[in-house]
């Protein structure tokens, strides 16, 4: 009973994790304003750069990934407690990568449906880049490089963040990894990319601002 409980308990913690709003506190801590009503009216760091300044906005970005990293280190040290004892019919070894699965997943879902912003949020790309990390540090850092290299070609934010999305599942995939960290790569950037749907119709219209352009105004909240 106490293992299933811990499994609980570590979801809803990665959920929470996910769900603190880092770009909205920084507006408000900073400023006193709602970042939701400035700029791209975004949570994420890219919004913040544009109203709070570069190093707010490298903070929020740092904390974001540490979201995703966090979510699924807490949940590994959970399940490997020696009072958290799985059921005799269940292997840990084996069990274990797919609770990480689940908690992946959690922590995504928290970021772009944050309990404290009425269940809206960000794009959940930013703490996907945690997730890869601490799953896969070679997909992660993979998946990092085609963004930074897609950013500085681009200077487009959004579609950095599909490229880089799409590169993390080329990668689980050709890399030898657990079959949950692998639907958990492809369930996460299906996701991160269908958060993008705004900035996708922008891209096909021509109208997506690069970065240090302003954005067209937008209820939608965006990247990251």
């Amino acid at each position: 009973m106490i293992f299933w409980i811990a499994n609980v308990v570590g979801l809803a913690i990665a959920y929470l994790f996910g769900s603190t709003p880092t770009g909205y506190l920084a507006g408000k801590l900073l400023k006193g304003i709602d970042i939701r009503e400035h700029g791209s009216e975004s949570v994420g760091a890219t919004n913040v750069l544009r109203t709070l300044g570069k190093w707010p906005a490298l903070v929020v970005l740092l904390v974001d990934v540490l979201k995703g990293v966090g979510a699924i280190l807490f949940t590994r040290w959970l399940l490997t407690l020696p009072t958290v004892t799985p059921p005799t019919a269940l292997d840990l070894q084996t069990w274990v990568p797919w609770a990480v699965c689940l908690a992946g997943l959690a922590v995504l879902f928290g970021h772009s449906r944050s309990i404290w912003l009425n269940f809206t949020g960000g794009k959940s790309a930013a703490t996907g880049l945690g997730v890869l990390l601490a799953i896969s540090w070679p997909v992660g850092l993979g998946a990092a490089l085609i963004f930074g290299v897609a950013l500085a070609i681009s200077r487009i934010v959004s579609l950095s963040s599909m490229l880089a999305a799409l590169t993390a599942v080329v990668l689980i995939c050709g890399l030898e990894q657990p079959l949950p960290y692998r639907l958990l790569v492809i369930a996460g950037s299906i996701y991160v990319i269908i958060r993008h749907r705004a900035n996708i119709l922008r891209l096909l219209a021509g109208t997506e601002p690069r970065l240090g352009q302003s954005s067209p105004e937008s209820k939608e909240i965006s990247p990251t």
